[in-house]
């Protein structure tokens, strides 16, 4: 029996002590294997963390209208004997779009325009007389009054004649017409519309936090779905000192129209301010970014040494981000190469310019 017990004992030493040097030999081999990777230096690629301007665009969607809307109303009332305009045509100012029955009208402006020139030169006659002694203050007082009220009645005549001829105030385009020959108008009845788009405005509605950061005649973009990649330049004409139930606050953006790339009224136009914001930040590569935004990670090449490290970023700059902390300027960020490292590798690199 005790020399079985001294078997099992000298076995089971001799089990531990093979154990051991297995183990022992296992952690050699792997601290040999991770030395040779460690010394094998990676080739990556790198660039540094540098300052730049940095400029946040706000892009919003208006809509395109003329730069003078008129309605055209009646002042008179009567049947429409002619129509001059159709939808489409360019008028000058002053053009006579329709024309309303004016025999009545003309007859008693006429009937003024005589009973006018008479009160005119009776007055005249009588000034004469005065100078010579020849009628007293009342008579000249008399036809000097009659004079006035015949001068104001052939005013009101001259007037409604006129307005038998219905004209475009403003120069352009009619959009719009709502009467045809034999149509009874009444005062105050719309007859047509009439837009100039020689030159055009942008409505677009800003919020709160962002209409303070603009100015009047800050330049901008406006782009349509119309002529894709087609820019127009404008330029900020008005900004509403009151806002509306949604705290937005009304802009209109003034804009050439163009003969290559003509707009119209009604379209919708996506304008971007690009004088919101502009500030100096640190800034990197899109590319060196490892991880997600929420999580954004980045290899920082110290030396020969790459190290893996935690960034906030902030705002995006076209191909670059905003670093808000992690990183100081001059450092170098891997921008290639970051699948094949983990923290501590060597690595071997070109800057980047």
């Amino acid at each position: 029996m005790k020399t079985l017990k001294w078997i099992l004992i000298v076995g089971a030493v001799v089990a531990g002590a093979i154990t051991t040097l297995l183990n022992n030999k296992a952690r050699s081999d792997e601290k040999a294997r991770r030395g040779q990777e460690v010394e094998k230096a990676i080739s990556v690629a790198v660039a540094k963390v540098s300052k730049g301007k940095i400029t946040k665009e706000l892009s919003l969607v208006g809509t395109i209208v003329a730069n003078n809307d008129v309605a055209i109303i009646s002042e008179t009332d009567g049947r429409v004997t002619h129509v001059l305009a159709k939808v489409g045509d360019y008028k000058p100012a002053g053009s006579v779009l329709v024309q309303v029955d004016d025999e009545l009208k003309l007859a008693s402006f006429k009937s003024a325009e005589v009973a006018y020139e008479k009160a005119k030169k009776d007055y005249e006659r009588y000034q004469s007389l005065m100078q010579e002694g020849a009628i007293s203050d009342t008579q000249l007082e008399q036809a000097r009054q009659a004079f006035q009220a015949a001068e104001a009645q052939y005013i009101v005549a001259r007037r409604q004649y006129e307005d038998t001829k219905i004209k475009t105030p403003i120069s352009g385009v009619v959009a719009s017409r709502y009467v045809d020959v034999g149509t009874y108008l009444s005062k105050g009845a719309q007859v047509g519309n009439v837009i100039d788009i020689s030159r055009l405005k942008v409505k677009v509605n800003v919020a709160e936090q962002d209409v303070f950061r603009l100015k009047v005649g800050d330049e901008v973009e406006v782009r349509t779905d119309v002529y894709p990649g087609v820019v127009f330049k404008g330029k900020i004409e008005s900004i509403s000192a009151k806002g509306d139930e949604a705290h937005t606050y009304p802009v209109e953006i003034a804009i050439p129209n163009s003969k290559e790339h003509p707009l119209k009224a009604g379209m919708f136009g996506r304008v971007t301010f690009t004088t919101v914001g502009q500030r100096e930040a640190l800034l990197i590569p899109r590319e060196a970014l490892i991880g997600s935004v929420k999580n954004p990670k980045v290899f920082v090449a110290e030396g020969n040494v790459a190290h893996q490290r935690e960034i906030v970023v902030g705002n995006e700059a076209g191909e670059y981000l905003e670093v808000l902390n992690g990183l100081n300027e001059g450092e170098l960020v891997v921008t290639n190469g970051q699948n094949n490292l983990k923290d501590g590798y060597q690595v071997s690199f070109n800057l980047n310019p």
